[in-house]
C-alpha cells in the first residue's frame, strides 16, 4: 500500500464515512451504470470490480452490443473527466500521450497532454492501431504516468482504461501483445441482450441515447476512497493457496507454453478482493476467486500450438478444465 492510499485511509478515519457507506456507494454506481446498459448487470459488476482495484477493463465482442456505450455509462456515473480515443492504423503514440511543442513567445517547448490525461480513457477498437502505438498505453496502465522527452507526467487519479475489440475481425487489425494484454484486469465477452432486455433497449433509445442523460452518483474522491477500503478485504491462506495452486497448474501444464505470471496473480488477488467489497462484504469467499479465475487469467496464458490468449474459446476451455483440476477450499 502507498503513501497515498494510507492517506486516505487516515482521512477514512477522520470522517464519518463508515466502510458500510462504501458498500451502498459501489451498488448505487452498479445500478446506476446496470440501468444505462439493460440485462448487462454481470458485465457491469466486472467493470466495476476493475475500478475499485484500480485496474483497466478489456470488452470484446462483435459490434453493436453494447462495448462503448458501457465504457460511457461508467465514466458518467462518476463525475470525473472522460475522454474516447478511437484507434485507427495511422493513430501517433503522441496523439495518445500527447507531445511538447515549440513555443515562439516563450522560446521554450510547452507540453501538451494528450487524451490519456483523463479519469476515463475509452479506447475504441484498440487493435486497429499498430503495436507502437498501443505500447504508448503500457506505462500509463501500470505506472498512471507517462514519460515523454525525459519528464515524467503523473495522470489524474482514479485512471481507468475501457478498452474494446472484435474478436472475429482480423482485416486491418494487428494481434494485441502479451505485455498489453497482461495491462488488462479483466477480458469480458459482452454477448447479445436477452429478448425482453432488447425490447426494453428499443424503447429506451427511441428519444435519444440514454447515456446522455445519466447523472453522476459519486465523485473521483469516493472512488478513491472505495479503492483504498477494498486493499483491506481479508483472504484467508486458504483461498490465497487455492489460487497459488491454480497459477502453479497453469505453469505445469502440457498443453501451455506460457503459465499465469506473479503479476497475473496478483491481479487475480486484487480482482477477488474488489468482487467481495462490491458484493457488499469485508472477507472474499472461494467463490470469488473461482468465478473470477477465467476472465482474469484466461488473456494471460499461451498454448504450446503459438496461440495467443486472445483465441478465447480456447484459453477459457482449458482455464475451466484446470479449475476442475484443483480443489477448491471449503
Amino acid at each position: 500500500m502507498d503513501k497515498k492510499d494510507n492517506t486516505i485511509f487516515d482521512e477514512l478515519r477522520e470522517s464519518s464515512i463508515s466502510i458500510k457507506e462504501l458498500h451502498v456507494s459501489a451498488d448505487r454506481l452498479l445500478q446506476n451504470v446496470a440501468q444505462v446498459v439493460l440485462g448487462k448487470i454481470d458485465v457491469a459488476r466486472l467493470c466495476l470490480i476493475a475500478l475499485l482495484a484500480d485496474e483497466h477493463v478489456l470488452l470484446e465482442d462483435v459490434p453493436g452490443v453494447g462495448k462503448t456505450l458501457m465504457g460511457r455509462a461508467i465514466s458518467s456515473s462518476v463525475a470525473g473527466s472522460f475522454s474516447r480515443i478511437q484507434f485507427t492504423p495511422d493513430l501517433l503514440p503522441s496523439d495518445i500521450v500527447g507531445s511538447s511543442v515549440f513555443n515562439s513567445q516563450t522560446s521554450s517547448f510547452q507540453f501538451n497532454e494528450g487524451p490519456i490525461f483523463n479519469n476515463f480513457v475509452l479506447a475504441d477498437e484498440i487493435n486497429r492501431a499498430p503495436p507502437r502505438t498501443q505500447s504508448a498505453l503500457l506505462e500509463a496502465m501500470s505506472e498512471a504516468q507517462v514519460s515523454i522527452d525525459g519528464v515524467t507526467h503523473q495522470l489524474a487519479k482514479p485512471f481507468m482504461v475501457i478498452a474494446t475489440q472484435n474478436p472475429f475481425e482480423f482485416e486491418g487489425t494487428y494481434l494485441l501483445p502479451e505485455s498489453q494484454l497482461d495491462r488488462f484486469l479483466l477480458r469480458i465477452s459482452m454477448g447479445y441482450p436477452d429478448r425482453e432486455f432488447e425490447a426494453s433497449i428499443l424503447t429506451s433509445h427511441r428519444t435519444g441515447d440514454p447515456v446522455d442523460e445519466v447523472e453522476p452518483c459519486c465523485d473521483w474522491r469516493r472512488v478513491l476512497e472505495m479503492q483504498a477500503a477494498v486493499k483491506s478485504v481479508a483472504v484467508d491462506d486458504s483461498i490465497s493457496g487455492y489460487m497459488l495452486d491454480v497459477v502453479h497448474a497453469t505453469r505445469d501444464s502440457t498443453e501451455l507454453s506460457v503459465g499465469v505470471s506473479t503479476r497475473g496473480a496478483l491481479a487475480w488477488y486484487r480482482a477477488v478482493q474488489s468482487a467481495a467489497f462490491v458484493d457488499g462484504r469485508d472477507y472474499v469467499i472461494p467463490d470469488d476467486a473461482k468465478n473470477l479465475a477465467i476472465p482474469v487469467l484466461s488473456h494471460r496464458i499461451q498454448m504450446r500450438d503459438g496461440i495467443q490468449g486472445s483465441q478465447r474459446e480456447d484459453s477459457e476451455a482449458l482455464m475451466a478444465e484446470i479449475l476442475g483440476s484443483v480443489a477448491l477450499p471449503t
